[in-house]
C-alpha cells in the first residue's frame, strides 16, 4: 500500500445514472406545468439544452471509469427524455404514444450526444488541462445558448413585434452571469494551484540539487 492515502472516487452504477435521469426528466416536465413565476424561471434553467447537457456531464463526473461515464452520461439522457414524455402524459393527460415519433428521435439523440458528453464528464475529475476544459464545458455551453438561443416562455406579439417576458430576460441575465463567475473562478482556481504545484515542484528540485 502506498504512502499516500488514495482519494475515494465516487461511483454511479448504471442504475443511479437511469435514476437521475428519470428524476430530471420528470421535475423539467412538471416545472413546464406550472403557472407561477418561480416555476417559469426553474423550467427555462432546467428545461434548456445546456442543462440536459449538464446531467450527462454528471453522470459522467460520477461515474468511476471513463467508459463507465460515457455509458453512464447516455442512460441519463435516455431515462430523462422516457420520464420527461412519461410525466407530461399524465398531466397533460394525453396518450404516451402521442409522443412516441419525438420520443425515438430524443432517444437517438441522447443516446448519442450524451456517451459523448458523459465521457467529457469522466475528464472532469482530472487535475490537468483536459479536467480544467471538461469543467470549462458546460458553463460555455450555457452562454452560447443564452447568446445565440436566449430563453422564450409566456412571449406575446404587440403590433408584429415579438415582446419576451421579463421571467424570461432575467433568466438569461442569471444564467450568463453564473456561467462567467463559473468559468472565470475555475481558471483563477487551476492557475493558483498549477502555480503552488510549480513552486513546490521547484523547491524539491533545489532540495536535491546538490
Amino acid at each position: 500500500m502506498s504512502g499516500q492515502a488514495r482519494r475515494r472516487v465516487p461511483r454511479l452504477h448504471p442504475v443511479g445514472a437511469l435514476a437521475l435521469g428519470a428524476a430530471f426528466g420528470a421535475l423539467v416536465s412538471a416545472l413546464n406545468a406550472g403557472d407561477s413565476t418561480a416555476s417559469e424561471a426553474a423550467s427555462l434553467v432546467l428545461g434548456a439544452g445546456w442543462a440536459w447537457a449538464g446531467l450527462a456531464l454528471a453522470a459522467g463526473c460520477l461515474a468511476a471509469t471513463r467508459a463507465a461515464g460515457a455509458i453512464a452520461g447516455g442512460l441519463a439522457l435516455v431515462a430523462a427524455t422516457t420520464a420527461y414524455y412519461a410525466t407530461d402524459t399524465v398531466l397533460r393527460h394525453e396518450p404516451f404514444a402521442l409522443y412516441w415519433a419525438e420520443i425515438r428521435r430524443w432517444w437517438l439523440l441522447g443516446a448519442v450526444f450524451g456517451c459523448l458528453l458523459g465521457l467529457v464528464g469522466a475528464y472532469m475529475r482530472d487535475a490537468g488541462v483536459a479536467g480544467l476544459l471538461a469543467r470549462l464545458a458546460l458553463p460555455a455551453g450555457a452562454t452560447a445558448q443564452m447568446i445565440i438561443l436566449p430563453p422564450r416562455a409566456g412571449d406575446v406579439v404587440v403590433s408584429s413585434t415579438l415582446v419576451v417576458s421579463s421571467t424570461a430576460n432575467w433568466t438569461r441575465v442569471v444564467v450568463l452571469t453564473a456561467a462567467t463567475l463559473s468559468a472565470a473562478a475555475l481558471v483563477a482556481h487551476h492557475a493558483v494551484r498549477w502555480r503552488q504545484l510549480a513552486r513546490t515542484g521547484a523547491r524539491r528540485a533545489g532540495r536535491r540539487t546538490p
